[in-house]
């Protein structure tokens, strides 16, 4: 077999089934194959045309001869790209390769073993060592795909995270639409529905609204009180009272207690175990919370607004 030269400089006739291609003069060593080899299906492979510029030739004439021995290239060999495979090499490669861009029909793509047949297609010494050098190509493609292996798994890693991310800001974007979407309309105040987990600024918007509400009176019974519970009921207007029953009073949260009560309006805390479950009363209107409210959104929970007045929840006690 002849050693590739720099510059292939003879024009080589090879005939099979009647069809003469001619080889023309170019210099293969200066052809970046490497840049032309794309992944499909799984596998690396060259398109037609870019194999045909490699050989000398037109696309068509390349093709013909293919589909003269077409027995001889079975799927795994060749295949014809889909329109979706061709929608997407044209948007990743059109733009950059004048070749490319005048791309109007579905090229076909040969694997390693379809390239190796072409070879003993053309029947030409040319093309034998225009395959050699595709040969090498493929292999050093292999070669820096597996020596940075690791590098490429991080990457997809990264993009897996960032698709990741946008869907979560979507899904936040969307909650934060909802919210604004509530504080615009506040005509109407829900009588019940479900908070689920994640919902967090959701539950703790419907509660303050709530607390805002309030015109005379805030009677809290939750048997799990922090500050945080303490600053949101400072949400409430001037003059309104606020009474939170519960069933103990821990040393932290009379600390807590004092020192709010030193700043801001006064809220009183009663000891009453008799209460499992946490109701909210804003005037004389009774909701059953389903949560604590130091919980809101952590954990799915449900609100539902009572059919009875507070002075017969008060009356019960």
């Amino acid at each position: 077999m002849a050693k590739m030269k720099d510059t292939v400089t003879t024009a080589v006739v090879a005939k099979s089934n009647n069809l003469t291609l001619e080889i023309a003069k170019r210099d293969i060593q200066h052809v970046n194959i490497e840049s032309l080899i794309i992944m499909l299906r799984g596998q690396q492979t060259l398109l037609d045309r870019d194999l045909a510029m490699l050989y000398g030739v037109e696309t068509r004439r390349l093709n013909e001869q293919v589909q003269r021995n077409i027995e001889r290239f079975p799927e795994d060999f060749m295949f014809q790209l889909t329109k979706e495979e061709f929608e997407n090499w044209k948007s990743q490669f059109a733009t950059s390769n004048s070749i490319k861009m005048g791309a109007r029909k579905r090229p076909y793509a040969f694997t390693r073993n379809g390239i190796a047949m072409l070879s003993s297609v053309l029947r030409s010494q040319t093309a034998v060592d225009v395959n050699i050098s595709i040969m090498r190509a493929f292999t050093a493609t292999q070669q820096f795909f597996a020596a940075n292996a690791q590098m490429f798994q991080r990457i997809e890693v990264i993009e897996h995270n960032q698709l990741a991310l946008a869907a979560r800001q979507q899904d936040t974007d969307k909650k934060v639409e909802q919210i604004f979407n509530r504080l615009d309309d506040r005509s109407k105040t829900p009588t019940q529905g479900i908070f689920y987990d994640g919902q967090i600024f959701d539950a703790y918007t419907f509660v303050s609204d709530l607390i805002r509400s309030a015109k005379k009176s805030i009677v809290l019974f939750d048997n799990y009180v922090d500050d945080t519970v303490l600053t949101m009921l400072d949400k409430r207007k001037n003059k309104v009272t606020a009474t939170i029953y519960t069933k103990s009073i821990p040393k932290q949260l009379s600390l807590d207690l004092a020192k709010h009560n030193a700043q801001y309006q006064p809220i009183e805390v009663k000891v009453f175990g008799k209460v499992h479950d946490r109701f909210l009363c804003i005037d004389n209107t009774v909701y059953h919370i389903g949560a604590s409210l130091k919980d809101l959104g952590k954990k799915w929970f449900a609100f539902t607004k009572m059919e009875m007045p507070m002075e017969e929840l008060i009356g019960k006690m």
